[in-house]
């Protein structure tokens, strides 16, 4: 919603005089605020912020009307007052000096910049103003309030009156009105006599009025609050009646929020209670409250002391809360904390060291929310004697945060976005990634399915348009877009953005015009003729449609509120616009598909459709009224409409099912009002629907029903247009903004397989759920929520100590904001298996099974539920954790889900979780069924920390036995350690997690690949090669140590045997490369073993059978009768196969080995055993065939008549 941008900034007091400024106040149109000091007032303007013109007061009346304490402006900022110490009113007029002009810009000679453009002196120049004191009024008692109402001032005193007082001065024959003589009561149903403050000492401390409550929120001297309003248009104490706030009894502040009709009050205990006006008895009613956590601020929550200030923004959708203490904390319009100082880099040093918390004495929110200025309560008590005057003055600076914010709190309309725009005073943040990732909002790589969503228009199916955004989720970075220098400059502030679906054009609105931008071309499109820009003002906001920007404005020539579009490809002109009149002042604007909606000041909601039209060589766009709703019976005031919007959501979802091409239609209108959210449902109960022959137009004209009260407390609310078969759900539902409550989704409920749904089955069903972000986008498809968060960055190690009082680098850290996101699928579902709706959550889960962190949702419903239930000190009556077992068993991932979610939870709970899910066993056993070992290695250290180690032995060693069967080797390996620890007794040491990811078995194979052992040595030297050959042959690293001879013990022994087992069967069953990765990758001793078991495991029965096995496990191609030895099998370049099938059909070994070579080696004796030597080719062939004609042109390595086959084995590798 706000966040804090870099870092603030100091301004630094030109005045001669060193008093201390004490209070800061902006002008209603915030262009200037004034500063107060105990005898001086000063106006300054706020961009750029300079000062203006200060009023110094004379000794002898400063002496007589004592210290000023605080100003209130006029609401047309011609007049101020100021409240003194001894009771005056001093009443200064602003007057301005006409075609006189301070700090004007200059410019180079033949800049095309803005000197000749209209307005341009009161837009870029600051004006000189004067102050001349007009009247001084003493009421004769300690002030302690000033509130501006309309044309009259009301000044409240320590005495127990309230004074009206008009702007000249004068109290025009009215008398004051004495606080004992207000009745105060509950509510405005009960007595006229009701009780009074009954206490002579009464009186108001703080108070503000509120005009769409018509009313004033007082907090009086004893700490209690409550609401005074006129039961009539006089204003006096007959006609005055006051309800009191019952639970509030030490009020210190209050602050009233205009639109959503909120009262903040503030409490010595640090809390802020925020209360609204029952409609119906006219009570108080609390909202909610506003209070730091002990479980967020462990070292500050309950010391903070009474909250001293509480200033709402300009656009009422955040609070600012200082307290006597210090810090700063801001909070959503109903109570979600977006920032505060009090903790983390705010509150401490990068070495660790513990700051002062800024003390706050007077603050007030600058143009639009984009700065807050801040005068330091403590800078006096900080100062050092030997200072001089300068550096006087910069201690006792004003502080200026600045801000940005989501384009949600001024344009509603961006809520059926998915993307995330922010807007700074002079820049936007969006979330869309690059030109090249946003011309594909599905695929980034694929410009042809961008170009044909373009062609589908906005009644395709739209599951093309959003997809692309998860792909931009990876960083944190934002897509910064600097506002053109030439439109900002004479029309600051940004009051107004807007971005288009696919997150390639934004547009923007200052304080006339509008200009924008895009991301393709990285270009700004703005006004040729700037008399057209400045004699338009943007009102209700703006919205893209495909290629159009749709606006309402009034025309300042015509004097005429106007709805415009103008095309994004043409020129910035009136000329290519189409301009339609409008009756009222538009205040909010939305688009739904070809739909636009308007919001108007007279409480009426007009539907227009627009058109696109091919005329010429530039389309143009042509609007339609279609109809119009009165509004005025349900909405008190127009002011209290913060959003308006066109859905297809509807609570006879039978009609869908029946009639699905109405899923597009425009069937109702969602309203906030102040917080509470209305739907107007289309009224199909009469004859309209059934009439088969109606014009599709006259659909659109059907009636809306009564308002409905779907939620209250509701900040922002999210909808699509879009249609998707697979994900109704999620397409359909209504997503809500409830700030402290978190978000609420109101979720269409669809019976199983189109069968009828029950009566006692509601359609839809409202489900609330928390999130630990603020939500500013709703990616519908992909079950996500975009938001951002602030970060900070300290340089405080950049400065010494003896300089660092005097940088703000020091003081405060650097502020960035970085995006974020959040799954919220998971609650969702557990709600609904909280309310027995397993069906839907079912068909809700199918639907989202295929997104890539469907897992991680379903382990983290289970690990919340188990979290919750578990820890909890009282006894649950319903458990919902067996549900949440039972509904994970629906899925092929829910023994990984099991075991993830056991591992990262404490193992006092792990009993609670098996007594849900099953016995551990039992869930080992699946992992080996379906052969997933993973898994079931992590199953397998959930068993060593339940059962004794004999069961944990047992089902590592079928663990083992298994991996090695399928060479898992890195499971192998680790499986080697944990037996290993069970054997040594440190079973308090739990092996590693096995990853999923085998290491590369080439580097196994090194040593073997590039050994040769000479064919003419003797028995006795390769017999004394073995020690060396064991050596070499053993990994070096852990591997290699953990084979070594000092860990030779029984447990050793049992896993030697298991090993060797393994080994012996690889090797009887002649899988020779086989057998050396697994000697390669475990460490495994080959040469010694082979040489014990050359009588017994290396005995071949069949030559034949196991040469064909050893050609085929190398894939390495028969030998051929070389050319010198017989004819040659070639002919004509071609092979000749009869002499290789021959070779094939050969059964008899003797016939086989005696066959003559030419090889150029001596024959040795014969053998039957698989020791000898031979010399095998240490080329492999990627592929060959054994039986067929097709042999590849390569020779192998001759075979001797008489072969001894154990450096065969040997040199294979």
């Amino acid at each position: 919603m706000y966040f804090l941008s870099g870092w603030p900034k100091r301004l630094l007091c030109p005045l001669e005089s060193l008093e201390r400024p004490l209070h800061i106040q902006t002008d209603p149109q915030r262009a200037f605020f004034a500063v107060l000091s105990p005898s001086q007032l000063s106006i300054w303007y706020c961009r750029p912020s300079v000062l203006i013109v200060s009023y110094k007061e004379l000794s002898k009346a400063a002496a007589q009307f004592g210290s000023y304490k605080q100003a209130e402006w006029r609401p047309d900022s011609t007049m101020i007052a100021v409240s003194t110490a001894n009771g005056y009113v001093l009443f200064f007029e602003i007057p301005s000096a006409r075609d006189k002009y301070l700090y004007e810009p200059m410019y180079p000679k033949g800049s095309p910049h803005l000197k000749g453009t209209p307005h341009y002196k009161e837009e870029q120049c600051a004006p000189s103003l004067n102050l001349e004191m007009k009247k001084v009024l003493d009421l004769q008692a300690s002030i302690t309030s000033l509130q501006s109402m309309l044309e009259d001032l009301l000044v409240a005193t320590a005495d127990g009156f309230l004074h009206l007082v008009h702007w000249d001065g004068m109290t025009n024959g009215r008398k004051a009105i004495n606080l004992c003589t207000v009745p105060f009561s509950v509510d405005l149903q009960s007595s006229r006599a009701g009780s009074f403050l009954g206490f002579e000492d009464v009186y108001i401390r703080d108070m503000e009025y509120c005009a769409t409550l018509d009313g004033f929120a007082v907090v009086f001297n004893d700490g209690r609050v409550g609401f005074i309003t006129p039961m009539s248009s006089r204003f006096t104490a007959e006609q005055l009646h006051g309800v009191w706030a019952q639970d509030v009894v030490d009020g210190t502040c209050v602050a009233v929020n205009n639109k959503y009709r909120l009262m903040a009050f503030g409490c010595a205990n640090g809390s802020v209670q925020v209360y609204t006006i029952d409609t119906t008895t006219g009570a108080m009613q609390f909202s909610h409250k506003l209070e730091l956590t002990p479980k967020q601020y462990p070292d500050i929550w309950n010391k903070t002391g009474p909250v001293k200030l509480i200033r709402w923004s300009p656009d009422s959708c955040v609070v600012m809360v200082t307290w006597e203490c210090g810090g700063l904390s801001l909070w959503s319009v109903f109570g979600a904390q977006l920032i505060c100082t009090l903790g983390g880099d705010f509150a401490y040093q990068s070495d660790g060291a513990k700051k002062d918390p800024l003390k706050i004495s007077s603050m007030t929110w600058g143009s639009e929310g984009y700065h807050l200025w801040v005068i330091d309560g403590i800078s006096s008590s900080n100062m050092k004697p030997g200072r001089d005057a300068n550096s006087k003055a910069q201690q006792f600076g004003i502080l200026q945060f600045q801000f940005i914010k989501s384009a949600l709190t001024v344009n509603p309309c961006m809520s059926n976005q998915e993307q995330v725009l922010l807007q700074g005073e002079d820049r936007l943040y969006l979330n869309c990634g690059d030109a090249t990732q946003a011309q594909s909002p599905r695929n980034t790589s694929a410009h042809s399915e961008h170009n044909h969503s373009r062609e589908r228009g906005p009644f395709s199916d739209g599951s093309l348009d959003s997809q692309g955004l998860s792909t931009l989720l990876g960083h944190r970075h934002w897509h910064v877009v600097q506002i053109h220098s030439t439109y900002l400059e004479s029309n600051w502030p940004i009051r107004f953005s807007a971005i288009d679906k696919l997150g390639q054009n934004v547009a923007v609105v200052g304080k006339f015009g509008f200009a924008h931008y895009s991301l393709l071309t990285k270009k700004w499109k703005l006004f040729g003729n700037i008399t057209q820009e400045q004699n338009m003002m943007v009102t209700g906001g703006l919205a893209w449609w495909n290629d159009f920007i749709v606006l309402a404005c009034y025309n300042l020539n015509d004097h005429q509120e106007e709805l415009r579009i103008y095309l994004r490809t043409s020129n910035l002109d009136n000329a290519f616009a189409h301009i339609t009149k409008v009756q009222a002042d538009t205040l909010l604007l939305s688009v739904f598909r070809d739909i636009v909606i308007l919001f108007r000041a007279d409480c009426s909601i007009c539907l227009y459709s627009i058109e696109r039209r091919s005329e010429g060589l530039n389309p143009t766009a042509s609007i339609q009224v279609l109809q119009e709703v009165s509004m005025s019976r349900y909405i008190p005031h127009p002011f209290l409409v913060v959003s308006v919007t066109l859905t297809s959501v509807r609570t006879e979802t039978g009609i869908t099912l029946k009639m699905p091409q109405q899923a597009c239609e425009a069937e109702s209108i969602m309203l906030n009002l102040a917080g509470q959210l209305i739907m107007l449902q289309r009224d199909r109960s009469g004859p309209q629907i059934r009439d088969k022959d109606n014009n599709p137009n006259q659909r659109k004209h059907l009636p809306f029903c009564a308002p409905v009260v779907l939620a209250q407390s509701v900040e922002n609310v999210w909808t699509t247009c879009r249609i998707n078969k697979q994900k109704r759900h999620l397409l359909e539902a209504l997503w809500l903004s409830c700030g402290g409550a978190g978000m609420k989704v109101w979720l269409p409920l669809f019976p199983r397989d189109h069968r009828k749904p029950h009566s006692f089955l509601s359609r839809r069903i409202m489900l609330p759920f928390h999130i630990n972000i603020y939500p500013l986008a709703v990616l519908f498809e992909d079950a996500l929520v975009l938001g951002a968060v602030n970060d900070t960055v300290l340089y405080d190690c950049l400065y010494t100590q003896t300089s660092a009082r005097e940088h703000l680098e020091v003081l405060f850290p650097f502020s960035i904001v970085e995006r974020t996101s959040q799954i919220y699928l998971h609650h969702i579902l557990r709600q609904l298996l909280v309310r027995n709706l397993g069906e839907q959550a079912l068909l809700l889960a199918h639907s989202c099974a295929t997104l890539p962190y469907f897992p991680h949702v379903l382990e983290l419903m289970l690990h919340e539920v188990l979290e919750e239930e578990a820890t909890s000190r009282e006894p649950i009556p319903d458990p919902l954790l067996p549900t949440v077992a039972k509904f994970i068993t629906e899925f092929p991932l829910f023994l990984q889900t099991v075991v993830h979610c056991a591992r990262k939870t404490e193992y006092a709970l792990w009993n609670y979780l098996f007594a849900a899910v099953g016995n551990p066993k039992d869930l080992f056993e699946e992992c080996l069924m379906a052969q997933d070992l993973d898994t079931a290695a992590s199953y397998l250290i959930i068993l060593q920390n339940m059962e004794v180690p004999a069961v944990s032995r047992q089902h590592a060693t079928l663990l083992f036995n298994t991996a090695l069967e399928q060479g898992k080797w890195d499971l192998c390996r680790h499986m080697i350690r944990f037996l290993k620890a069970i054997g040594s007794g440190e079973t308090e040491t739990p092996p590693a997690t096995p990853t999923t990811q085998e290491p590369s078995s080439s580097s196994g194979f090194e040593f073997f690949r590039h050994r040769s052992i000479s064919l003419s040595q003797s028995a006795e030297n390769l017999h004394s090669k073995f020690n060396l050959t064991k050596t070499l042959s053993m990994p070096s690293g852990p591997s290699g140590k953990r084979w070594s001879k000092d860990s030779d013990c029984a447990e050793n022994m049992y896993i030697d045997m298991m090993l060797w087992r393994h080994a012996r069967r690889l090797l009887e069953e002649i899988k020779l490369k086989d057998l050396g990765c697994f000697a390669a990758q475990l460490g495994f001793e080959l040469i010694g073993w082979l040489c014990k078991e050359r009588a017994r495991a290396a005995h071949v029965e069949d030559f034949v059978l196991a040469l064909k096995k050893l050609h085929k496990d190398f894939l390495w191609p028969f030998p051929v009768i070389p050319a010198s030895s017989i004819n040659s099998p070639f002919k004509n370049g071609k092979y000749k196969t009869a002499i290789g099938e021959q070779l094939l059909k050969s059964q008899s070994a003797d016939t086989f080995v005696n066959m003559e070579m030419d090889t150029g080696v001596s024959n040795t004796p014969r053998s039957r055993s698989w020791l000898g030597t031979v010399s095998c080719s240490q080329r492999e062939l990627d592929t060959v065939s054994s039986h067929g004609p097709h042999m590849q042109d390569a020779f192998l390595s001759p075979l001797l008549s008489k072969v001894s086959f154990f450096p065969y084995v040997s040199e294979c590798f």
